[in-house]
Formats: C-alpha cells, sequence, structure tokens
C-alpha cells in the first residue's frame, strides 16, 4: 500500500485486520517476555538459583534478540515483510517450546537465547509493517492498540500463567504461550498480505553497506540512543517486582495473580487512551508527563514495607500507566525517524538495542539487588528506583530531540 494513500484518520476493513494480526502476535512475544517477571519467585525457588543467576535468564533473552536484531538489520528492507514475519515467528514459537522442556537452569538460558534469536525481531518487523501501512496521523492509535499486547499479557496471559504455575510448574505457561503461537502462526499465513512496496524503492546494493548506512545516519543515532536508554530506564524495575511483592511487600501467591490481572485492565484502558490522545496533543509533551510521574511513583513504591494489598494494588495500576504512557508517544515519534528505503534496518537496529539495553537493565538490578536467600526480603530496591529515575529523566531530553527531528521532516509518514 502506498504511504500517501494513508492520510485519513478512519482505517478500512485490512487495516483494522492487520492491527488485530499484529495485535495478538505482539501479546504472544510480551507475554513470553514478560512471564518471567512474574514467575521469578518460583523460578529462584524451584531451580535454586539466586537474584543474579535469575537476572542473567532473564537478559540472556535480551542480549541474543540484541544480536539478531543487528545480524537481520541489513535484510530487512530486501524480503517481503509478511515473509520474515512469519520466518522469525516460527523459530519464536519453536523457542518457547524450547523453554517449557528445559530441565534445569543452564537448558533454561540456552533456551531463551534461542528464543531471544527470533523473537526480538519480531517486534521491528511489526513496527515497520506500521509504518508501512499507517500514516504519521494514524500511528499513535494503531501504537496503542497494537501494545495493548502488554496490558492483554497481564489481564489474561500473566494471571492465567500464575495460576498454572502454582498448579503444574513454571514450565507449563511456556508450553501454553509456544501452543498459542502456533495458532497465530496458521492465520497469519492465510490472512496477511505480501508486503512489498519498500522493494520498490532504491537502496544499497549489498546488506552491510545498507547496515552500515542506517547506522552512519546523525538523526538515526539520536533515536537509537532514545530507545536505548529508554529501555534501561524502563525495563530496570520489572525482573524482580515479583519477587519484592512477595518478600517485601508480603503479598501472597495468591494475591499475585490478582494484581497483574487488575494492573493490566488498568493498561488495557490507558493504552488505547494515550495512542488517541498523542495523536491529537504534542506527543513529547505526553511522554514527559508520563516520565516525571513514572519517577514519583516508583520511588514512592521502592521504600515500601508490610503493605495492605489495596495500597499495593493502586500504586502499581498507576505507576504501570504511567510507564506505558511513556512507550506509545515515544515508540510513535522514533518510527517517523527513518526514511521509507532504510524502515526495516532502522527498525531492527532499534529492537536490538531496545533488547540489549533492556538484558542490560536486567543484569544492573540483578547485580544491585541483594538477597540473603530465597525467602528474605529484598535489599537495595530503592538504590535502584534512583539509579532507573536517573536514565528515566536522561530520556525527555532525547525524546525532545527526537520530537525536532520528526518536526523537521518534510513528509512525516
Amino acid at each position: 500500500m502506498n504511504e500517501n494513500q494513508t492520510q485519513k484518520p478512519s482505517f478500512n476493513g485490512y487495516q483494522k485486520l492487520v492491527i488485530f494480526l499484529l495485535a495478538i502476535t505482539q501479546f504472544t512475544v510480551v507475554l513470553d517476555f514478560m512471564v518471567m517477571s512474574p514467575l521469578g519467585d518460583i523460578m529462584m525457588k524451584t531451580l535454586k538459583i539466586t537474584a543474579s543467576q535469575f537476572g542473567v535468564a532473564v537478559s540472556a533473552y535480551a542480549f541474543s534478540a540484541g544480536v539478531s536484531g543487528l545480524l537481520t538489520a541489513g535484510f530487512a528492507d530486501k524480503f517481503d515483510r509478511k515473509k520474515l514475519l512469519l520466518f522469525f515467528y516460527i523459530g519464536f514459537t519453536i523457542g518457547t517450546l524450547f523453554c517449557a522442556l528445559a530441565p534445569n537452569f543452564f537448558l533454561l538460558v540456552a533456551a531463551r537465547i534461542f528464543t531471544g534469536l527470533f523473537g526480538g525481531v519480531i517486534g521491528s518487523i511489526s513496527l515497520a509493517i506500521v509504518a508501512d501501512l499507517f500514516s504519521l496521523q494514524q500511528r499513535g492509535k494503531v501504537m496503542g492498540f497494537i501494545q495493548m499486547g502488554f496490558g492483554v499479557s497481564q489481564v489474561l496471559g500473566i494471571p492465567i500463567g500464575l495460576y498454572i504455575a502454582n498448579a503444574w510448574g513454571w514450565h507449563v505457561p511456556f508450553l501454553w504461550i509456544a501452543a498459542m503461537a502456533a495458532i497465530i502462526t496458521i492465520i497469519l499465513y492465510a490472512k496477511l498480505q505480501p508486503i512489498t512496496e519498500h522493494l520498490k524503492l532504491k537502496q544499497e546494493k549489498t546488506a552491510i553497506m545498507h547496515l552500515v548506512h542506517t547506522i552512519s545516519k546523525k538523526n538515526y543515532q539520536i533515536g537509537f540512543l532514545s530507545t536505548a536508554l529508554l529501555s534501561i530506564g524502563g525495563f530496570m524495575m520489572m525482573p524482580f517486582g515479583s519477587a519484592f511483592a512477595i518478600n517485601n511487600l508480603k503479598v501472597t501467591n495468591e494475591e499475585l495473580p490478582l494484581l497483574f490481572m487488575i494492573t493490566g485492565i488498568a493498561t488495557l484502558f490507558t493504552m488505547p487512551f494515550i495512542g488517541k490522545l498523542s495523536d491529537k496533543v504534542n506527543k513529547f509533551k505526553i511522554f514527559a508527563f508520563a516520565t516525571v510521574s513514572a519517577v514519583i511513583l516508583i520511588n514512592i513504591y521502592s521504600h515500601f514495607g508490610p503493605t495492605p494489598f489495596w495500597i499495593v494494588l493502586v500504586i502499581n495500576v498507576f505507576m504501570m500507566a504511567t510507564i506505558m504512557s511513556r512507550m506509545v508517544p515515544s515508540t510513535t515519534l522514533t518510527s517517523a525517524v527513518p526514511d521509507p528505503q532504510d524502515r526495516g534496518a532502522f527498525m531492527s537496529i532499534n529492537s536490538s538495542l531496545q533488547q540489549m539495553a533492556g538484558g542490560f537493565g536486567a543484569v544492573i538490578a540483578g547485580l544491585i539487588i541483594y538477597q540473603k536467600d530465597s525467602y528474605a526480603p529484598l535489599e537495595h530496591y530503592d538504590i535502584l528506583a534512583m539509579v532507573a529515575s536517573a536514565i528515566m529523566l536522561l530520556t525527555i531530553y532525547l525524546v525532545f530531540k527526537v520530537s525536532k527531528i520528526v518536526e523537521s521532516k518534510p513528509n512525516k509518514f
């Protein structure tokens, strides 16, 4: 579809179908990655691993996803995006099955690396498809719906995964995700049309030249740095969220699924609203307000000791709403930085940096957090919050720079 044909704000029938397909695809990828956090307490106790080892297990996916993104960046604009999406999604499905079958910590890490090699590229392909099929005036709303995958994974996926894990062990949620992904693969193959308009545009002859060309552009570099710091600051608190809730706040294993479910329901309402708002109001202002709000909330939350469940629930709802409200406007702005012929490569590199930065954040969190034993309270969570806050505040300046780059483009697609 030609970009100039998508200026009107309303969606046609096929565009609505694409949004749905990308959203359910994103749901499984996000769930596979995010379910590690709420399963953290169960996995650390079952596998008898330390906080730093769990940080390695989480970051293994992120680092391999980052490497995969860099390796595929040069080729991302040279193939039909539908074929690329199917190839990597099938690999992701197989990797998730390997996670379900992993009998120990070392094989789990190996399975997470394999899954990351494929899963880490899916988000960038989806973003490239969005940028191909939807104008900038539509993208905020589209991003809001697609990133609802995060909220749905919390409303349905994570609570169900926790119930399953409590009943049958931590392996079974991964088996469930793999089964869903297999069904979605069939739907993608049958319903998604080829996406090849970008192949008609002039490109470098080799993948290496295309990669170097994309990395070397100054405006692109600002977008990359913004994404990297956004991921480090936003992800540092997440890997040990369930362990902190259980061991420090004294949330029970029975209350934890309810905590994630209600927080996710709130996110389901927040994401589309922020998406629509970012199409009408200055995207940078929304991002800056959400960032400052998130910094205040995570620093309050990180100092809590044993706390009534309803207070934990209220703070979590507002904290997650502010954190996720940063993602829609920043992602929408970043999607408008590259030229059409560079989109696939830009999104792959961007996704790569996002994944590796998230993994780096998890490693830092594992080094800062200390736990005497599997049942003791986590120590230094407040220090972790302060480090994350400093990085999050720095991203305000970088996203401001990105917004100025987008405003200066003659055609804001």
